[in-house]
């Protein structure tokens, strides 16, 4: 059975394409005193001498260093309230649908949905101020043991396995217990790829701008415009020049009348203005003319 399809999904990397900062050297290294040097330096010995997952060995070792401070995932979430942003994004989330859904396109359903997919922690995101502002936030999880600590990976969430939530997404089946795979015809899934758009910062948002671009949905590759070495700059141009993944790059500013967010107004109005006329082109279809006189 088809479904209205009148969903406009906006899909958000966090590190580095909403925040400057990773998050974890935004707020959870400061707080429990993490040399983020040997942190990382640890990370990598257990991804090239043991062959760990990166994300396992990421979460382990962060289980390593805050094993002694019966640190809970609500300390965590706590902790995300100082989670900081690119200018522009808290405003962006709150603007997008009051100025650019019409009120012709509000009559026809039409909506913007936000979502964050992350490698990060999803505690951290949780306590962020962009909360209430998303329909779902997806990112790496821990479990607790009988005294409420983070004790165990309860998920993970790599650079691969991000596709999944935009399928998720795609399907409106959000919740972890729902089977992604599960056959769905096109016309019963509310969120079309060509409703969406991801938003990234580079090579480890390769496997979202592939699914995206096979799919028809749209991606934006963004950098750091206040990086001075420039590396931030050229992996999104190696993307959108050489690998083909993006049709566009532009700066990570969020501010009404910058680059980055034209190309968002114009994605959203455009998605808005197609669903807009194939609501009124399949209202022409099933209407019968009555009988003149």
């Amino acid at each position: 059975m088809s479904v209205p399809q009148n969903t406009i999904a906006l899909v958000y990397d966090y590190d580095q394409t909403l925040s400057p900062s990773y998050m974890q050297d935004d707020v959870l290294f400061p707080k429990f005193g993490i040399d983020p040097e040997q942190f990382w330096k640890k990370c990598n010995l257990l991804v090239k001498e043991q062959k760990w997952d990166g994300e396992l060995a990421y979460m382990k070792c962060l289980l390593d260093y805050l094993g002694m401070d019966n640190v809970s995932n609500a300390d965590l979430t706590e902790l995300g309230g100082g989670l900081n942003y690119y200018p522009g994004v808290e405003e962006f989330f709150e603007e997008i649908n009051e100025f650019y859904i019409l009120p012709e396109h509000e009559a026809a359903g039409i909506k913007v949905e936000h979502y964050i997919v992350s490698s990060g922690l999803k505690a951290l995101l949780d306590g962020c101020s962009l909360k209430n502002k998303v329909k779902s936030i997806f990112g790496c999880e821990f479990g607790e043991d009988e005294h409420g600590r983070i004790s165990f990976p309860k998920r993970t969430i790599s650079h691969t396995t991000k596709t999944q939530y935009l399928f998720r997404i795609n399907k409106g089946l959000l919740n972890p217990d729902d089977d992604v795979n599960d056959h769905m015809p096109g016309d019963a899934r509310p969120v079309p790829f060509e409703n969406m758009v991801y938003v990234g910062d580079g090579p480890t948002d390769v496997p979202c701008f592939t699914v995206m671009k096979k799919n028809g949905g749209q991606a934006i590759a963004v950098y750091n415009p206040n990086d001075q070495s420039g590396r931030s700059f050229r992996k999104c141009f190696q993307l959108c020049t050489h690998a083909e993944r993006v049709q566009h790059i532009a700066p990570a500013d969020y501010r009404k009348g910058s680059h980055l967010r034209l190309l968002l107004e114009e994605m959203v109005k455009e998605v808005a203005d197609r669903i807009l006329r194939e609501r009124l082109e399949e209202g022409q279809m099933g209407r019968v003319a009555a009988p003149g006189f």
